[in-house]
């Protein structure tokens, strides 16, 4: 138990090293390549911070592992909005950039529908992981010529932003050693971060199938949670949530493109996952549009909500798994009273901004 004690914390201290340099460099890169740090977070930090989902997910195909493959992917996307924006959030409010909710955000909702569209069958076959591949290629194409087309103004707001956190890292090649070092360092303590929390969760006698829901799937998103965070409070916030909703596309369109290639069989979809965890995916990338909408700002009270649904989530995990007698009545209390008073709030919310836009 000491060992694994041990191994959580140095894997806690990698992850904030590497997240630190991911950061730092990402963001002098961005002014380097003349894109945008949204952009940035999108692809370069969005893509380095979901290697472990990627590792982990392939890795489960090799071994026959189709359901670990599929829900580390589903459980990680819905970590990412509701954890890492929420614990991101409580850091720094997070101004919503308008590219985030005119473009990323209803691409995040496309790749999330697809994927359920796809496995109602209950299967996702190579030809769908081919087409995830290439729709990621396009997208990150697209993004990054549509950064490179902004004008010289926003790029001078980029920099002027920048001026005063020192020279020692303009060269490009050392920004190329910081990204590079903060992604190895980032996939590295995730994993020694996962295998001590799983010693930890047997340990206590957790199954193993609310680890693999749980305990992998935040396990393998917390270099996205622990970039989020920094870059918020370092006042980097585009990369924050670009980092948080590229992820999830990446995660999806990548992570799950590359996985379904490798298995010549196809991946097949669990039951569970299939009826409850795929919804629960796309009920969250949904509810992105109406929150981001609001006031164009993910404030502390919003943070505060992704938490609440979160340990909900997790809550509702552990008394299935556990069969539990209470889970009858907690998902009634979720059912028929939660949600819709989230519903109504949502809608109250997008209604005022209406009106306070229209007042303008």
């Amino acid at each position: 138990m000491i060992a694994h004690l041990l191994l959580f914390a140095v894997g806690l201290v990698a992850l904030l090293v590497g997240a630190e340099a991911l950061v730092r460099g990402s963001s002098r890169i961005a002014l380097s390549l003349g894109i945008s740090p949204l952009v940035v977070g999108l692809t370069i930090v969005a893509f380095g911070t979901s290697a472990p989902e990627l590792a982990v997910s392939v890795g489960a195909a090799l071994h026959g592992a189709s359901d670990i493959a599929i829900g580390n992917v589903v459980g990680s996307n819905i970590f990412n909005v509701l954890m890492v924006l929420g614990v991101s959030a409580l850091a720094a409010p997070l101004t919503v950039h308008v590219q985030i909710i005119r473009q990323e955000v209803p691409i995040m909702i496309g790749a999330s529908l697809l994927l359920l569209v796809v496995t109602l069958d209950g299967r996702l076959s190579r030809g769908d992981a081919l087409i995830f591949l290439s729709l990621l290629v396009i997208y990150t194409v697209f993004v990054v010529r549509q950064s490179r087309a902004q004008t010289r103004e926003t790029q001078e707001l980029y920099r002027d932003a920048s001026e005063d956190r020192g020279d020692w890292d303009r060269h490009w090649s050392v920004q190329v050693l910081l990204i590079l070092g903060g992604l190895v360092l980032l996939v590295a303590g995730s994993n020694w971060l996962v295998d001590a929390s799983v010693a930890f969760a047997h340990a206590l006698g957790v199954s193993d199938l609310v680890v693999g829901l749980t305990i992998i799937a935040a396990g393998t998103s917390m270099p996205e949670l622990t970039t989020s965070a920094l870059a918020a409070m370092r006042g980097e916030r585009d990369i924050a949530i670009g980092n948080a909703i590229g992820s999830n596309t990446f995660n999806i369109l990548g992570c799950l493109g590359a996985t379904g290639l490798v298995d010549h069989n196809g991946l097949v979809v669990a039951a569970p996952v299939m009826n409850f965890d795929m919804w629960v995916m796309c009920a969250v990338a949904l509810a992105c549009l109406p929150i981001f909408i609001a006031g164009r700002e993910i404030g502390r009270a919003k943070a505060a909500l992704f938490l609440a649904y979160y340990v909900a989530y997790i809550a509702y995990l552990v008394f299935d798994a556990q069969g539990h007698d209470v889970l009858p009545r907690f998902s009634a209390i979720m059912i028929g009273f939660v949600l819709p008073i989230t519903i109504v709030t949502l809608i109250t919310m997008l209604l005022r901004n209406q009106a306070s836009t229209e007042a303008r």
